[in-house]
């Protein structure tokens, strides 16, 4: 059981890790497509709140509390933005076509699983191709 135990419990706790990085990949992904179903809409969100704030909080609230964890680093049709480069003309125009990629790591703390990913980090992409929607 002393030889054993140990084992079992590293390969157990590798297979929970695994778990909560998929799980993160499949909700960054729906909080993505959720953000870019807003995004199409041309709508600003309440208030004098800015456009691209609007999406980048309709992520940050689809994410289930997960985006301030993950780094995320946002790209739209293929130009990456951070926080003090968003603008309210980074989600094109009515009729444009738009593509919100998020690029994301998250940290891998399992001994067993982190030689399998580089510097110890799990990265992964996950985006939405949408077409904007006719808005005034």
């Amino acid at each position: 059981m002393a030889i054993v135990a140990p084992v079992f419990i590293l390969v157990l706790l590798a297979l929970v890790e695994m778990s909560v990085m998929f799980f993160t990949t499949l909700t960054m992904q729906y909080a993505v497509r959720e953000g870019a179903r807003f995004a199409i809409t041309g709508q600003s969100g309440a208030g004098s709140q800015q456009r691209y704030a609007a999406v980048i909080a309709k992520i940050r609230d689809s994410s289930l509390g997960m985006y301030d964890k993950v780094n995320p680093v946002i790209s739209v049709n293929g130009t990456a933005y951070s926080s003090s480069t968003y603008s309210n003309g980074m989600f094109g125009t009515a009729g444009s076509i738009i593509v919100v990629q998020l690029d994301s790591t998250w940290p891998v703390t399992t001994p067993l699983l982190s030689t399998f990913f580089t510097d110890g980090k799990y990265r992964f992409t996950v985006a939405a191709t949408m077409r904007n929607e006719f808005f005034p």
